[in-house]
């Protein structure tokens, strides 16, 4: 079994999507209506707004998890996170294919994680390798039982072609080896094409 990780940086505290308590921390949180409404809502060439709001954010300590609320919910108007509607644009068209193993951790912790589509890929595929069953995925990913059987049937598949594959391809390897040896020609040294951070894999295991 092969596994494709990211890297061994500290997994930050990732929060369920109806966990809103990081608000409170917001240096925006006891402002005026007013005052938010005119700096965080401002009107498209306010510059003296957004300035001010930005100055903020740029000092908030929630302004990482203010930026991925917006993602999540697809809250495309006002500043959040520190960007303004047209700085978080290309944020919004590619969130559907984020990768973040700690968010896919996060799911296995059983937290209500929006998943983009390439994380929830992710969940099925190590689920699947775990032995889980439909029902179980169901209930982590908070999924139909039939969408779950769809993820894990294709997780099967994934899986089985990413073996054939791989199989074909070692026999390619061994047999380049028995060449090389053959004309007493030193075998390049075979750079891996899959990273593997034992840290992460053993969290996901236990989460599992």
């Amino acid at each position: 079994m092969r596994h494709i990780t990211t890297n061994d940086a500290p997994a930050p505290t990732i929060r369920g999507i109806a966990d809103h308590s990081w608000q409170a921390r917001g240096l925006c949180h006891n402002m005026p209506p007013k005052v938010i409404d005119a700096l965080f809502f401002h009107a498209a060439r306010a510059r003296a707004a957004i300035d001010e709001a930005k100055s903020i954010c740029g000092r908030c300590p929630v302004k990482k998890a203010c930026f991925d609320y917006a993602l999540d919910n697809e809250i495309r108007h006002g500043m959040w996170g520190g960007l303004t509607e047209d700085e978080r644009r290309p944020w919004h068209a590619k969130v559907n294919k984020r990768l973040d193993y700690n968010r896919v951790k996060a799911a296995f912790e059983g937290r209500d994680i929006h998943l983009s589509e390439a994380e929830r890929e992710a969940v099925t595929r190590h689920a699947y390798a775990r032995g889980w069953s439909p029902e179980r995925l169901a209930f982590a990913l908070r999924l139909d039982l039939d969408w779950a059987r769809d993820l894990m049937r294709n997780a099967a598949h994934a899986v089985a072609d990413r073996d054939r594959y791989w199989d074909q391809d070692d026999e390619t390897e061994e047999a380049d080896d028995e060449t090389a040896e053959d004309e007493n020609v030193a075998s390049p040294v075979q750079v891996p094409r899959q990273v593997q951070t034992d840290s992460l894999i053993a969290a996901l295991r236990k989460a599992a």
